[in-house]
């Protein structure tokens, strides 16, 4: 099984159109993201992410079994909770995308949104390392997550393996790995997609297989619908030909590939 941990919709997109790009790129699974970087999605405006997430529910609707809806919110705005909680039970999303800008993972505005994912069962999708406004990075560093150990039993991902604080994303990994803890019993998990420029990648996913191990790292082709299947597929080639550079065993790959997302989304059961 191949699953896309990390899609975003740009609000254009049609779960026609979603489900034949899945086909043509191989993909048997997707997290999509509602938008919340196109012209008419921000993440400062409540009502537009309201909409972002009605969008991406429409989306998914009757193709839960491929497309998994992952929906946005602001916890530094008001009703933020509420809007979670309205995006699952109105919408039937079954993911959060957290970005912090303006706002830091351990503020009291996000416990209140943890605790919210944590009630509905979510696995949580946080964008880690520089973010593309030039500006959010600050708030992004991933020691900052470990706030997340506060709500136990929520299982969450940072994208990007933290790029450029690499190094601290796997040492925040590391903490459950150094008590034992089971694989898919681990609240962080790493996704792969871009992060890192060509000349740092080989060496960051060396050190993030060899102490964190293929069971924290899954694929992710950070695209934007609508696309064809072409560039996630050239996102998953670039991510196994680094792979097989290492020489990553074909157990491995596949865990990578699906089973690491597969078992984040459906709560600690890989397939």
């Amino acid at each position: 099984m191949i699953v896309d941990a990390h899609l975003h919709c740009s609000g254009k997109e049609t779960q026609r159109d979603v489900l034949r790009t899945l086909d043509d790129a191989g993909v048997d699974r997707a997290c999509l993201l509602a938008p919340f970087l196109s012209d008419d999605y921000k993440l400062d405006d409540a009502a537009s992410l309201r909409e972002a997430n009605a969008h991406l529910g429409r989306v998914v609707c009757g193709a839960e079994d491929r497309l998994i809806g992952f929906a946005v919110v602001n916890p530094s705005i008001e009703g933020a909770y509420d809007d979670l909680h309205q995006a699952v039970e109105t919408h039937h999303l079954r993911g959060l995308k957290l970005v912090p800008t303006g706002w830091y993972p351990y503020d009291e505005c996000a416990h209140r949104v943890y605790d919210a994912a944590a009630e509905l069962g979510l696995p949580v999708l946080f964008h880690s390392g520089i973010f593309i406004d030039g500006r959010s990075g600050r708030y992004c560093r991933p020691a900052f997550f470990e706030a997340v150990r506060d709500h136990s039993g929520l299982r969450v991902t940072l994208a990007h393996l933290g790029w450029p604080w690499t190094d601290e994303a796997i040492a925040v990994g590391l903490i459950d790995r150094i008590n034992g803890v089971p694989s898919d019993a681990c609240q962080f998990r790493f996704d792969l997609s871009f992060g890192a420029p060509p000349p740092y990648r080989l060496e960051g996913l060396d050190r993030a297989i060899q102490v964190l191990g293929a069971e924290l790292l899954q694929f992710g082709s950070d695209s934007f619908l609508p696309c064809d299947g072409a560039s996630i597929r050239a996102a998953r080639d670039e991510v196994a030909v680094l792979l097989d550079r290492l020489e990553v065993c074909a157990t491995d790959q596949a865990r990578i590939f699906g089973g690491t997302a597969a078992a984040w989304i459906d709560g600690g059961k890989a397939t």
